[in-house]
Formats: C-alpha cells, sequence, structure tokens
C-alpha cells in the first residue's frame, strides 16, 4: 500500500511540473503525460508500483466516468435537437466502416487470421473520450462550431462509438475462443443497449434531481454524488452484461445532459468542480497507458502497424464524411470531424492486452499495433483538432442563441 501511495505521489507531482512546462510551450500536457509514464514504466526505469499499475483498467473507467458526466453538463436540449440524425450515424457508421476495413488490411499486411484480424479491427475502432471530449468541450466554451452543433455531434457520437466498437470486438473474441456467440444477437443488441443506458441514465437523473431538491446539498456533496452514482450505473451496466446489454456509460452522459437540461446553475456549479477533479484523472490515465507501452515489440512492428491504422483511419474519415450528409456543414467543417475522430488511447489501453491473455495466437502482435496506434493518433489528432478548430470553424459570438451553453 506504501508503495502505491508514493507512485500516486511521484506521478501527481511530475505530473504537475509538466503542465507547467508544456503550457508555456503550447504542447498538449497528455503527451508529456505519456513520456512520464513510459520513463516509470516497466520497460525504462521501473519505478511504478506494480499493484498499482495493475489497477490501470479500474482508474481508466472512472476518468471515463468523470469525462462522460462532464460531457453531459456541456450538452444542451436544444444542441442535441439539432444534431439527432448525424450523431446517431456518427456514433456507428466510422466505427464500422473503419474495423472492417482493417480486418482486410491487417489479414494481408500481417499475415493474421480474419478472426484475428476483426479483433484487431474493432479495438482500433474506438475513439478516445480522454482526448475528444475536453477539447470539444473547450470548442463549446469557445463558441467555435456550435452554430452548426459541430461539437455535440462529436461528443454525442463518441460516447457510443466505444459501445459499438466493444461490442463487436468481443463477438470477434467469443467466435476465436469457441465461445456461445450469436453474432445477430449481439449486433441487435448495440441499438438495444444504447436504448436502455439512455432510458437507464434518465431514471437516474430525475432521482437525483428529486434529491438535490428534497434535501440541501452542499456543491461538492453535488459532486461526489454524481461521480459515486456514475460509477454505479456503469457498474450495473457491466453486471448485466451476458443477460441484458446496457451501455451504462451512455447513461453516465444522460446524467449531466438531464441535470443542464432540468437545473442549470447546478450544472454549471458542477461542470466547473468536474473540469478541476479531471485535472488529476487525466494525469493519473496517461501515465498509466504510457506504463503500459511495451517499446521494444512495438518497434519491430512499427511500420506495419502504422500502414494498418492508417488505412483503417481512411475509412473512418469516409464514414464520417457519409454520417454528415445533408447536415449543412461545409467541406472545411467535415474536414474538422474527420480529424477529431483520430485520436485512439482509453479502449485501445484497456482491451489491447485482452486478446494476449485469452490465448489468442496473435495477442502480442494485437496489443503491439494498439499501442503504435495509442503513440500515433493521439498526439496528431489532439494537436490537430487545437490547430484546425480556429482555422476550419465559424466562431459563434452569441452562444445562447445557438441553443448551446458554455462550459468551463
Amino acid at each position: 500500500m506504501d508503495n502505491i501511495i508514493l507512485s500516486v505521489g511521484i506521478i501527481i507531482l511530475l505530473g504537475i511540473l509538466c503542465i507547467k512546462l508544456l503550457d508555456k510551450l503550447k504542447v498538449p500536457s497528455f503527451l508529456g503525460f505519456l513520456v512520464i509514464g513510459v520513463l516509470l514504466g516497466p520497460y525504462a526505469f521501473d519505478i511504478l508500483d506494480q499493484a498499482f499499475m495493475g489497477l490501470t483498467q479500474e482508474l481508466s473507467t472512472l476518468a471515463i466516468v468523470i469525462l462522460l458526466i462532464r460531457a453531459g453538463l456541456g450538452l444542451s436540449r436544444d444542441a442535441m435537437r439539432k444534431v439527432g440524425r448525424p450523431a446517431v450515424e456518427m456514433s456507428f457508421v466510422p466505427s464500422v466502416l473503419e474495423g472492417v476495413s482493417v480486418i482486410f488490411i491487417g489479414h494481408y499486411l500481417l499475415g493474421i487470421s480474419f478472426i484475428e484480424a476483426g479483433m484487431l479491427g474493432f479495438i482500433l475502432a474506438a475513439v478516445s473520450p480522454a482526448i475528444l471530449v475536453p477539447r470539444m468541450l473547450d470548442l463549446i466554451h469557445k463558441g467555435l462550431g456550435v452554430a452548426k452543433g459541430i461539437p455535440t455531434v462529436l461528443l454525442a457520437g463518441s460516447a457510443a462509438d466505444d459501445v459499438v466498437a466493444i461490442t463487436i470486438f468481443s463477438a470477434f473474441l467469443g467466435i476465436y475462443t469457441g465461445g456461445n456467440v450469436n453474432i445477430a444477437w449481439d449486433l441487435m443488441g448495440i441499438p438495444i443497449s444504447l436504448i436502455l443506458g439512455i432510458l437507464l441514465g434518465f431514471v437516474t437523473g430525475i432521482v437525483l434531481l428529486f434529491a438535490f431538491k428534497k434535501w440541501d446539498f452542499t456543491d461538492v456533496e453535488k459532486l461526489l454524488v454524481t461521480l459515486a452514482t456514475g460509477i454505479l450505473l456503469n457498474s450495473f451496466g457491466e453486471m448485466l452484461q451476458g443477460i441484458v446489454p446496457v451501455a451504462g456509460l451512455v447513461g453516465v452522459m444522460v446524467i449531466g445532459f438531464l441535470i443542464l437540461d432540468r437545473s442549470p446553475k447546478v450544472a454549471h456549479s458542477l461542470s466547473n468542480k468536474y473540469s478541476k477533479l479531471w485535472m488529476l484523472a487525466e494525469i493519473i490515465v496517461f501515465v498509466l497507458l504510457g506504463a503500459q507501452l511495451n517499446l521494444p515489440i512495438m518497434v519491430s512492428v512499427i511500420g506495419l502497424g502504422i500502414l494498418v491504422i492508417t488505412g483503417g483511419l481512411l475509412f473512418r474519415f469516409l464514414g464520417v464524411y457519409i454520417s454528415l450528409a445533408g447536415t449543412g456543414m461545409n467541406n472545411k467543417e467535415k474536414l474538422f470531424c474527420m480529424v477529431s475522430y483520430i485520436p485512439k488511447a482509453n479502449v485501445q489501453a484497456t482491451i489491447g492486452a485482452v486478446p494476449l491473455a485469452a490465448g489468442v495466437a496473435s495477442g502480442e502482435l494485437i496489443l503491439a499495433v494498439s499501442a503504435i496506434s495509442i503513440i500515433y493518433t493521439a498526439p496528431i489528432g489532439a494537436i490537430l483538432i487545437k490547430f484546425l478548430s480556429e482555422k476550419l470553424l465559424t466562431k459563434d459570438e452569441n452562444l445562447k442563441d445557438s441553443g448551446i451553453m458554455t462550459v468551463h
């Protein structure tokens, strides 16, 4: 336990110093966190406690809960109404096209079976909430692209994007390991899980609002209650897997959305606090991601890995373009949406090692390409989002008229 606490202390201290240094250099701080993780991890100086590193999946899930509540607190009803169809299509069309393309590219370039390539394809097919969400909320705050609901489309679409990718990945894993897999049911379960997740989040949000109205909670207590509720909701969804498909993380975002819709004052107060909480979560989660990157294995397949990832991204761009057809966005705005869907991190780090643990023959190769995708796409995606947002998106000076609330 002492070593875990020591690891946390080292990570936080180095993370804060990294923020101060990289902010002056105008470099995204999470890049520094990844480097810190590599240096502290088992493939460099091996300073981090192994038991603490074993909590990577749990801490990543906690970070995603924080992010999705924060995302929900930035989505107004009017904004969601404007972007209904595109948000739905953005949740599965880009992901499916990328995953399917990687099945063929991975099979022929990496020499792995179609089933193994299917696992790799849908590991890679998930966008990173840790990269995307904070940057979209920043765009909403700045008023960039809000008139056409661009940040809202990307926020809403990305929340379900991960659910789709993980569900299809699980189906391929089940086929490989000989599990009892019903592909038709698994695919049909995706919209069912999203609908049930939305309903569960709505009911939970109503209960929370009633509690906040009936009892006098301080702002900190509201923060803790909403966070704990989000954790429980996600855990409940995971417990029901295999029985009834429920997208708990989508429900988590709905909680934030409902609080903003019914109690904007509470939402703004919570949003400010979640922004501060995310600073700590971001440091820890990205350092742990960096610590998992096995550089020697990655170097051996980096060329082919980048080709596979790039090929998949090109089809992902096509999926984004198809999803945004008829939205009134111009080509510059569609280009921005394409590059915003580049970053990969959380899902790849969380489930990239699952095939290896399950005894998949190409498990080590799948893990290496998953790790390459983080180093390759996360920095490029984050930098392009920041650089292109000012150049490709129109600023709406009157945020209230656009139907989108500001988030700090």
